[in-house]
């Protein structure tokens, strides 16, 4: 009875809760970074932080926030080009395409090792962005 029961409580559990790798999320901060919602994002927007975005290509292509920079993290991104667009003492928002979007934390946590001391990890990325229906291009 015991063995019936350890069973379907396995049982229970690999079926209540199945876990794929496109169900992983992103972390919610990172060590040196500061997180920020779609509001705080807006604001340093309006106060003219540069933003960049660090998604593929096509997402690029498909809409972005406006003025962004674009350097995809898997084949532009380095200290070197991230360098070319902001100082290392300079505000900077990371992004990608929201919580389920590995890009802007991993982005942050190179940003950050590199030395950029004010980085933004706007964790919420784009989708966040449009939904609380903030200008995109």
């Amino acid at each position: 009875m015991k063995q019936l029961t350890l069973s379907f409580i396995i049982l229970l559990f690999s079926v209540a809760s199945p876990v794929t790798a496109g169900d992983k999320l992103s972390p919610t901060s990172i060590n040196g970074a500061t997180t920020v919602d779609a509001v705080k994002a807006k604001a340093l927007f309006d106060k003219g932080v540069i933003f960049v975005d660090v998604r593929k290509d096509k997402d690029w292509n498909a809409g972005r926030i406006p003025d962004a920079v674009h350097i995809e993290l898997k084949k532009v991104l380095s200290e070197k080009t991230l360098s070319k667009e902001v100082k290392k003492d300079q505000e900077v928002v990371i992004y990608c395409n929201g919580e389920k979007c590995m890009r802007s934390s991993k982005a942050s946590a190179k940003a950050v090792s590199w030395g950029f001391s004010k980085v933004y990890y706007f964790r919420g990325g784009l989708p966040a962005w449009k939904a609380a229906g903030y200008p995109v291009e």
